[in-house]
């Protein structure tokens, strides 16, 4: 069960009745920033066993589809619950911290010249002065100093890494505040602001930072470094389709998540509309309008107004037990990690350290429920946040590639689309040709191992390219249609493959493995979408030699009226793997594949889509085995292509190339054997059978030794020769 932070389920639970959005884990993420962004400037710090100090901050990364209530929440949380604090932390808080801070520290360098004067040291004429005159010497400069480094900004959305770094001199000089850049629409605001984020990625641990080194000269003097942290707060939130665009943008931001912000940001991603789209226009408006509403709001105003007067620098501390059971969880992390791939490296990273945004995020938890301590309930709730940060960290890292996004933008489009168009349409499809080129090579094998199938078609030098998603063949609804007539009447019907035997040997009907508008049957008729791949084999193969060539494959073979014993006549309906919706023109194309693969000769009109063929109450078989791969032989593909082109460019016979495509390690000596048992069929005699079976082992890449192949393959097939 989920302990998630009340009071940032009752912020929550408003976000969600004010923006009409059930997306709370991304509210959660918003809720604590502004937890941590009130407490760090206040600056409450945790007491820990092996970093000492650290400051209460966050940095979290929320992404939502644009509508959802991105810039609403975020405007409700700024201008209604923070308001109020805001104002008494710039106008009251902070420049009461600062002048305080500054005394101290002219007091500090009042001293520091005084000691020095007293040691012989050469110091200026002033160190001769009462302390309380030098100091007063040394705050002057210092308030002009301060003044001159300009007014504190509670938040900014922009800037540079030396307009940081001058914003923490000043921060330094008050001893109170926190930097917090927020940045909308990341997506869009990376690229222009990446010096700042790298300063951003040092400053996180403790608010720390290495100084640059410059060139002291007259006009631009090198000043003392101010020792002393500074938290800081980073909030990048946005569309995930600006983000992870599939291009240099996406590209820069796993950079990013690499050199250190994948474990230290807290995520919020969602691809999904959780708009409360059941609720009518006045439930709607009722819901907003609530006077309960309005009281809640005005709870969370006050309990936000009163963080600027409790207590300044706090340091939380953590006893034993709960900074045991924190180790624990983070030992749970570092095993859940040890068994992550070593390609996984930015996974690795966020869960080795989701302990630590647990401690920060239970420290801002600490702070808005004024606990001297972090407890186990405000660890629990902590650790409930960034698992489900963790979950939908992962759910980011395993948004589909370019190429996946590339082929299912053709399956999607439902068309032929150009290049021209894809640029156009795709923000990913960038680049030269080259590399667009090899973004649908990839698109391509991903729709090899997805069920996807990527056509490219030329004409006029134009390339046309779509795709289709296939789905897989339910041998239980076998798509046929039936008629008693010869060209009419062929009703849409649907058959379980191991009953279609009762079809095949019935009486007066004919079938085709279409369906026709109107059941008229004709080729421009044939509705695209077929199941099965129907070879009719009028003589010259005989049924054994055929079941035997087919024998890895799932079929029901039938003789038909005219068979014979010597004359062999028969049909076999092959179940193909997915379903494909063909046009007749692609269908024919796609027999004539088929019939090119086939080591025998079948008649070359069962390419036609409105090919009928009639019932005959004769023998019939099944055969068990894998369903024939459909994608094998769909024309303008790269793997019917590149099948096409190995058959054309085989020197040997049909019979010895289908038996060597079929054959691999685990079946050598199977696949010898039925070849033999072919050539038997054939009429070929013993000698020139072993002649023949050697040669063919020969040429195998990993041929059977010749002891198994004459105890074991010649053996049998001389007994079978034999009749033995």
């Amino acid at each position: 069960m989920s302990t998630y932070h009340p009071l940032s389920e009752r912020i929550v639970d408003i976000l969600v009745r004010k923006v009409n959005s059930e997306n709370r884990h991304y509210f959660r993420i918003l809720v604590a920033y502004y937890f941590s962004k009130v407490a760090s400037m206040m600056r409450c710090n945790i007491s820990t066993q092996d970093r000492g100090i650290i400051p209460v901050n966050l940095y979290v990364l929320n992404l939502l589809r644009s509508g959802e209530g991105k810039g609403h929440s975020t405007d409700i949380m700024e201008r209604e619950f923070v308001a109020e604090f805001k104002e008494e932390f710039l106008h009251y808080v902070f420049p009461t911290k600062a002048n305080a801070a500054l005394v101290d520290r002219a007091y500090l360098l009042a001293d520091a010249d005084i000691a020095i004067a007293k040691s012989g040291g050469s110091v200026s004429v002033a160190a001769a002065l009462p302390r309380d005159e030098l100091k007063d010497i040394k705050l002057t400069l210092l308030e002009k100093q301060f003044e001159a480094l300009g007014e504190l900004a509670f938040s900014f959305d922009s800037g540079t890494s030396p307009a940081v770094k001058q914003m923490r001199e000043k921060l330094l000089l008050a001893k109170a505040g926190s930097m917090n850049l927020e940045l909308d629409e990341i997506g869009s605001n990376m690229s222009s602001n990446v010096d700042m984020l790298n300063v951003f990625l040092e400053l996180y641990d403790k608010g720390l930072v290495k100084q640059k080194l410059i060139k002291n000269t007259l006009d631009n003097t090198r000043s003392k470094e101010i020792p002393g942290e500074t938290p800081t707060n980073l909030m990048m939130f946005g569309t995930p389709i600006k983000l992870l665009d599939g291009g240099k943008t996406e590209d820069e931001f796993k950079q990013f998540l690499e050199t250190g912000f994948a474990r230290r940001l807290l995520f919020g991603y969602n691809l999904q509309s959780e708009r409360m789209t059941e609720l009518s226009a006045a439930e709607r408006y009722k819901q907003m309008t609530d006077a309960t509403l309005e009281k809640d709001m005005d709870d969370v105003k006050r309990i936000f107004a009163k963080f600027a007067s409790g207590k300044f620098n706090r340091v939380l501390t953590i006893d034993e037990v709960d900074a045991i059971y924190l180790i624990e969880y983070q030992i749970k992390c570092e095993k859940a990690a040890s068994k992550l791939k070593e390609h996984q490296v930015v996974q690795q990273a966020e869960l080795i350290h989701r302990y630590f945004k647990v401690l920060k995020t239970a420290g801002a938890y600490a702070f808005v429920d004024n606990t001297p301590s972090i407890t186990r309930t405000q660890l629990d709730a902590a650790i409930d946040l960034a698992e489900e940060s963790g979950r939908q960290f992962n759910n980011m890292l395993a948004k589909k590639g370019a190429y996946e996004r590339l082929a299912n933008f053709l399956v999607d489009a439902g068309r032929e689309v150009t290049q021209h168009e894809m640029l156009e349409e795709l923000p990913f499809y960038k680049g030269n040709a080259p590399q667009r080129k090899d973004m649908m090579t990839l698109a391509i094998s991903y729709g090899y191992r997805n069920n996807i199938v990527i056509k490219k078609r030329i004409q006029d030098g134009i390339e046309f390219y779509s795709g289709e998603a296939l789905q897989k063949v339910n041998m239980d609804n076998l798509t046929l249609s039936i008629s008693q007539d010869l060209a009419q009447g062929y009703a849409p019907g649907n058959a379980p493959f191991d009953q279609l035997h009762k079809l095949t040997t019935a009486a007066g009907y004919h079938y085709c493995s279409h369906n026709f508008i109107g059941g008229h049957r004709t080729n421009n008729n044939a509705i695209p979408g077929v199941d099965t791949i129907i070879l009719d084999i009028d003589g010259g193969t005989s049924i054994d030699t055929a079941k035997i060539l087919l024998a890895d494959y799932k079929f029901l073979l039938s003789t038909t009226k005219s068979h014979t014993e010597t004359d062999n006549r028969y049909r076999i309906i092959l179940p193909m793997s997915h379903h494909l919706k063909l046009p007749p023109t692609e269908f024919s194309k796609f027999m004539e594949n088929v019939f090119e693969w086939l080591p025998f000769e079948v008649d070359p009109a069962a390419k036609d889509a409105a090919r009928k063929w009639a019932t005959h109450a004769g023998q019939y078989s099944y055969n068990e085995g894998a369903l024939i791969d459909a994608t094998m032989f769909i024309p303008q593909t790269r793997k019917s292509e590149a099948i096409k082109k190995h058959i054309d460019s085989s020197s040997i016979p049909s019979m010895e190339r289908w038996f060597t495509q079929h054959t691999e390690r685990g079946n050598r000596a199977v696949m010898l054997y039925r070849y033999g048992c072919v050539l038997i069929d054939a009429g070929v005699a013993l000698g020139e059978l072993i002649q023949r079976i050697e040669n063919f082992n020969a040429n195998l890449t990993e041929p059977i030794s010749e002891e198994q192949l004459r105890n074991s393959t010649i053996k049998s097939l001389s007994k079978k020769l034999q009749g033995i």
